[in-house]
């Protein structure tokens, strides 16, 4: 193994804590920095270096990604603690993967196992390293040997239990290490005592030991070989293949402790300092090729203004140096820094492996990669779901500018939040309705713009039932030319789907050719709203026939006989009111399939399909029709039926009729507000 003056200068490692929220990631990371000496206390108020934002603590979890540094035993180490709530993943989801290692924090109830699958699974699908550390192991009531058989349904690579407890009393109060062979008795605010293997936990150590040697010798000959013979390994070829497994992702090793007790600290920041892959492996992984820094999210708001957070691989880089970048051109670096939770603190360079803040760097986005030589490929990541939206608009008209600007900000920082805009209004979309409240609190506090929001309207339409031939004139006289136009046009329903389409039948020149496209323009100008309020879809016009005057007809005056003929012929077509209906996609653990099935059923869902999610075990996958006007609260709904984990995508699929008293419900809603 390398040496300290070796590892030293061989970069920064990488340490990425991810899992379901409220599993203890920040304070895990607050932990690892006050046993390796980085800060004198841990936690409490106005104390922790993460979740340092009002936001944040408002809420009492991660909100943003948090960053922080430690050194230990002569390696440097850098921490992304990604938010673990779905509203607030995206965050950290870029940093996370450039990281070398990932720790799954992980709760040590059985029954909360399910909430690490969505963890496990993108750690195994984008090949990064991980651990599994299980939090809280002082309060731990199970066996470990069940939450391990439940985990490993969720994880492609096999989980290695490197330690089995002891208990006193049904209460976890040490641990064996099974490649050390040795025995420790936690102590509060101190590093745990050593003690002798206890006597009824011998039998059990042997077993497990075994079990995890004969884990490592699938990928080892020579230990396998050792194994058959009864010889013992040596510790050091234990560890050796420890970080093998790690390293290229043959296994995962399980360790345990209790970050708020400081218990199982040391032994997982050992375990880190010889097994975490180095910078260069992954590089190699990211296909990276010069010395290079990969820009994984972008903040405003600091004295220091516009911030580009970003990771070095290849090689050190210096302040002030001109790369190749994604967008096409060059960028030359500004002022870097180095970041402890919200404090920035100056550097000269970025180094080997090293998270920097960069300043004065335009052009660079969340997501790009600046280079000395050719970029590395862009990271293949899934995008956010952005299943909740809110129409918005600035308390005070003279905060329009400043809304535009606040948001353009909020926007370059958060993947997941989007603008669209319409005649109508403008909505702000994210994950789910506690993204959105947060993205609210930050532009009222960093911007001070208030906004006004409620839910979107949903983009009812109307079509016709029946075919009707409407004549429409228009003819005024005011001194000088007068305007004249006479049309008669036939309006029929189409199939659903096909849209509008119009066709004239004229004969005779009884409406000029050059004023035929005026007609149209003023029939397609009626149906922007029908009877009922809404735009009419699926209609058919045909022009049949009509008159001019020589002097008085002109463009203006066949445009609105069309549309005169149109709005008439609407109000006797039979018009009916359409809603759009989505169909969704939603995932869920199968203990809660059922429950959502129910939920879809009561929001006038049609159920499509039912199967196994492919790839994962005790998941379902649901396909369903549901009404837009049913999708407000469903994602809160879901979440609360299945402690969080399941979700859905949903896309347009039709328009469907809607009768009686509903429809009575949304024409009265819009006649409300249209008065």
């Amino acid at each position: 193994m390398p040496n300290d003056s070796e590892r030293a200068t061989n970069g920064t490692r990488v340490i990425a804590l991810v899992g379901p929220a409220g599993a203890g990631k920040t304070s895990l990371a607050e932990a690892l920095l006050f046993a390796a000496g980085t800060i004198d206390r841990q936690g409490g108020p106005g104390a922790t270096v993460g979740d340092a934002s009002p936001e944040a603590r408002s809420r009492g979890g991660s909100t943003e990604v948090n960053l922080m540094r430690f050194d230990y035993l002569g390696q440097s180490f850098g921490v992304v603690d990604a938010p673990g709530s779905v509203g607030f993943a995206a965050d950290g989801a870029r940093a996370v993967a450039v990281a070398d290692l990932a720790i799954v924090v992980v709760d040590p109830d059985p029954a909360r196992a399910a909430l690490a699958a969505p963890a496990l699974r993108m750690l195994d699908e984008q090949g990064i390293p991980h651990f599994l550390f299980v939090n809280r192991i002082d309060q731990a009531r199970g066996r470990i040997r069940d939450l391990l058989t439940a985990l490993q349904s969720m994880s492609v690579s096999p989980l290695i239990a490197r330690q089995i407890p002891i208990r006193e009393n049904d209460r976890v109060t040490g641990f064996v290490d099974l490649a050390l062979e040795r025995a420790f008795h936690y102590e509060p605010g101190k590093p745990s005592r050593r003690i002798e293997i206890p006597e009824e936990v011998a039998a059990r150590e042997a077993e497990a030991r075994g079990h995890m040697l004969e884990q490592l010798a699938d990928h080892d000959d020579a230990l396998l070989e050792q194994l058959l013979l009864d010889e013992t390994p040596e510790p050091a070829t234990i560890f050796a293949d420890l970080a093998r497994e790690t390293g290229d992702n043959l296994g995962v090793s399980v360790l345990f402790g209790s970050a708020t007790s400081g218990w199982g600290i040391r032994r997982l920041l050992k375990a880190l300092r010889h097994e975490t892959p180095s910078p260069d492996q992954t590089g190699r992984r990211l296909d990276v090729v010069a010395p290079s820094l990969f820009a994984f999210k972008v903040s405003h708001g600091g004295a220091i203004g516009r911030l580009v957070f970003a990771r070095a691989l290849g090689r050190d880089i210096g302040e002030g140096a001109e790369l190749n970048a994604s967008s096409g051109g060059r960028a030359r670096l500004g002022a870097l820094f180095q970041v402890q939770g919200d404090k920035p603190t100056k550097t000269s360079q970025a180094r080997l492996g090293d998270l920097v803040a960069i300043a004065k760097v335009d052009g660079v986005r969340a997501g790009d990669w600046l280079s000395t030589g050719p970029l590395p490929p862009p990271l293949a990541l899934d995008p956010p779901l952005r299943n909740c939206a809110l129409a918005i608009e600035p308390a005070d008209r003279k905060d329009d500018v400043r809304l535009s600007t606040a948001l353009a900000r909020l926007i370059e920082e958060d993947s997941a939040l989007t603008l669209e805009q319409d005649d109508h209004e403008m909505r702000l979309r994210g994950v789910n309705d506690e993204h959105l409240k947060t993205v609210l609190a930050r532009l009222m506090r960093r911007y001070g713009v208030e906004v006004k929001s409620r839910a979107p309207h949903i983009p009812y339409r109307e079509s016709i039932r029946r075919h009707v031939t409407q004549r429409g004139r228009h003819k005024k006289q005011s001194g000088g030319h007068g305007q004249f136009g006479d049309v008669v046009i036939e309006i029929a329903p189409v199939a659903r789907g096909e849209g509008f389409r119009f066709t004239e039948e004229i004969s005779g020149g009884a409406v000029p050719k050059q004023w035929i496209p005026a007609v149209e323009q003023g029939v397609r100008e009626a149906l922007a709203k029908g009877p009922m309020g809404f735009p009419v879809v699926d209609v058919a016009v045909t022009l049949l026939d009509g008159s001019y005057h020589s002097v008085d007809s002109s463009e203006l005056a066949f445009r609105m006989a069309g549309r005169i003929a149109m709005g008439e012929a609407l109000g006797q077509a039979a018009a009916h009111l359409l809603e759009p209906v989505h169909r969704l996609v939603i995932v869920t653990p199968s203990s809660a399939t059922s429950k959502v099935s129910s939920a879809v059923a009561s929001r006038r869902g049609q159920m499509l399909g039912l199967a196994p999610r492919d790839g994962w075990t005790g998941w379902d996958r649901i396909e369903a029709l549901v009404p837009a006007n049913e999708l407000d609260g469903l994602e809160a709904e879901l979440r609360s039926l299945s402690h969080g984990l399941a979700t859905y995508e949903a896309a347009f699929d039709h328009l469907a009729e809607l009768n009686g008293p509903l429809a009575e419900k949304v024409i009265k809603e819009r006649v409300t507000e249209t008065a």
